[in-house]
């Protein structure tokens, strides 16, 4: 360990990680202030990297476990298109974990000890992929409204200070466009169709409900670092504003198809701000904290996807005889 990061202090000299020094620190705020991005190597205060690193590293996981619940439907989805755009998307979301891990790898820490942190539940993720996906309507939930909630977060972040993790935001986003097209599509379609497709859409649309105002997090006045990450663009928006965005977006197009949001208090006060029930966020601190209805079995099949293809990881990294196919 070095000072607050998972280096070494040889680590820390290659990547040019040293204690607080005010000139360096207002050389960095200076060249974010110009618009421009910070690269691996150059010097960044410890607390930069530190809540970067977690910040790409919770993202990563996000999206390799985000494509659990939906991968369990490839082979139950109603028809042959909806099955091949569903296996699009969670390859898609696959690769975008790899290209997550990848980016955050530039701040010191290893692959294989993000995916270690993520398997004993040392690292979080999206609170959002903690929850069933019961019926074929919590996959159009997913892919239209979780998704939205999404490119909303990233699309601002893409932005921010960081190269590697802004050029990366970039190609996510531009693929989650295409997700999100799908989803609508999906979401449309059971809300104009029988009155049990309707009414199933309903009914995921009301549970869903609570973990979509959870999954920008909690309140800006319960948020923590919010005021420096934002000085220093690792994030440009607030927790509340990013919610009251996606509120903005998609509200209307909910209602539009006839489908009703699950809270009475729902509204925009005088000032154009969305004011709603309490979410409780005592539940939102439970399931981020490991506590929530599918949290364990997330885990389980992470871990069991780690031990099932560890051989392929080790024919890849190590080729040697004992993996060889032979040709005759």
């Amino acid at each position: 360990m070095y000072g607050n990061t998972h280096l070494t202090e040889e680590e820390a000299k290659r990547l040019n990680v040293t204690d607080e020094d005010p000139e360096k620190l207002a050389a960095f705020e200076a060249k974010i202030d110009r618009g421009e991005k910070i690269e691996p190597g150059e010097w960044m205060p410890k607390e930069y990297r530190k809540q970067l690193l977690r910040m790409i590293e919770q993202h990563a996981h996000s999206e390799i476990v985000g494509a659990l619940p939906e991968g369990t439907w490839i082979t139950r989805a109603p028809n042959f298109r909806r099955k091949l755009a569903l296996i699009a998307k969670v390859q898609d979301e696959v690769g975008h974990g790899q290209m997550l891990y990848s980016a955050a790898e530039t701040l010191g820490k290893t692959r294989e000890e993000m995916l270690n942190d993520l398997m004993n539940g040392k690292s979080k993720y999206s609170n959002v992929f903690n929850y069933p996906a019961n019926t074929w309507a919590d996959i159009a939930v997913i892919g239209f409204l979780v998704d939205a909630a999404a490119i909303v977060n990233q699309t601002i972040n893409s932005k921010g200070s960081y190269g590697p993790y802004c050029r990366a935001l970039e190609r996510i986003c531009y693929e989650e466009a295409f997700h999100l097209k799908q989803g609508h599509d999906n979401f449309v379609y059971l809300a104009t169709g029988t009155p049990h497709q309707r009414a199933m859409l309903q009914e995921a649309m009301n549970r869903w409900y609570r973990p979509l105002i959870h999954f920008f997090g909690p309140p800006d006045r319960n948020s923590k670092h919010s005021e420096k990450l934002m000085k220093w663009k690792v994030k440009l928006a607030s927790n509340d504003a990013m919610r009251n965005q996606f509120l903005d977006m998609y509200v209307s197009k909910i209602q539009e198809v006839g489908i009703t949001l699950p809270d009475p208090n729902l509204h925009k006060n005088a000032d154009g701000i969305w004011e709603f029930s309490d979410p409780d966020w005592d539940e939102f601190k439970r399931v981020s904290g490991g506590d929530g209805p599918c949290n364990k079995e997330r885990l389980e099949v992470r871990r069991y996807a780690e031990m099932a293809h560890r051989w392929v990881r080790e024919a890849l990294m190590n080729p040697s005889d004992k993996y060889k196919i032979p040709l005759a």
